[in-house]
């Protein structure tokens, strides 16, 4: 679990991230969203120690991340996992020598040992076959894939993930969307994923979170999403015509239910009068 209190983020006076208080679960997987420029990648670098931020509090499972020593951000750090917005593949290095590249630099296992859990992980994500391969000789689906296995190879307790689903196809990022969500469920990670895909948040976002202006304006479940009162967030949610033609739609079957509710009431009171 990841806890953060009182976070905020200014740079040059300007204040980012405004009073930040969120608590993200592990086994679940937590979504942060907002328009660009809300803060929500700032956010995502603080909690991963590559930002400091002004002042607050971030509790991985009761450690403090603000204050900590050298030699221990090293040790949490081997603890978390980071899926890249491009995937960040080396180019030169095969599938199997990328994923194998975190083991290089953290485990003390032998090299048999760092290759049969690179290959465990390939595996998880269906990937077995393109362990020979360059990054050049896979699709982008592929690629996202392979820093799925990269980021989960050294058993991380924390997952973070900068817009997995950044040029992909539906069909391709729902296939990101749902290996996420397994991996998460699986191994019991705490997961936060920044991202402003709708289809996301209603795929697997188990907490959503919504970020406007540097400021939490929104906090809830997948299925809370489509009708919160918070003005600002629906906004947000309905800026695609698709979503918002659903919103309309389902308007629309509510007010049919309602008359038809109200039809089958009224007829009830009629026979009563009648008899």
């Amino acid at each position: 679990m990841i806890e953060v209190k009182n976070l905020i983020k200014e740079f040059d006076g300007e204040v980012v991230l405004n009073n930040i208080d969120a608590t993200f679960q592990k086994g679940v997987v937590n979504i942060i969203i907002g328009k660009s420029g809300s803060g929500k990648s700032v956010m995502l670098k603080c909690l991963v120690g590559l930002t400091p931020p002004t002042s607050g509090e971030i509790l991985y499972d009761g450690r403090n991340l603000i204050g900590m020593k050298t030699g221990e951000i090293r040790r949490l750090r081997r603890d978390i996992g980071m899926l890249f917005q491009g995937a960040a593949l080396f180019d030169s290095r095969t599938v199997l020598e990328n994923v194998m590249f975190p083991l290089d630099m953290f485990s003390r296992k032998n090299r048999r040992e760092r290759r049969k859990r690179a290959e465990f992980c390939l595996e998880r994500v269906n990937l077995s076959h393109a362990a020979n391969l360059l990054p050049s000789e896979i699709s982008g689906g592929m690629k996202k894939r392979v820093a799925i296995a990269r980021a989960i190879v050294l058993n991380p307790k924390y997952l973070f993930c900068d817009e997995p689903n950044s040029g992909l196809d539906p069909k391709t990022a729902q296939m990101i969307d749902e290996l996420i969500y397994d991996i998460t469920t699986d191994f019991a990670i705490t997961t936060i994923v920044v991202s402003h895909d709708m289809n996301s948040v209603i795929n697997i976002g188990d907490n959503v979170i919504f970020i406007n202006e540097g400021i939490k304006e929104w906090e809830g479940a997948k299925t809370e999403v489509m009708n919160a009162a918070n003005e600002k967030l629906q906004d947000f949610v309905f800026a695609s015509d698709l979503f918002r033609k659903i919103k309309e739609a389902e308007d629309i079957i509510a007010e049919d239910e309602k008359e038809v509710a109200a039809r089958v009431e009224a007829s009830k009171k009629s026979d009563k009068i009648i008899k």
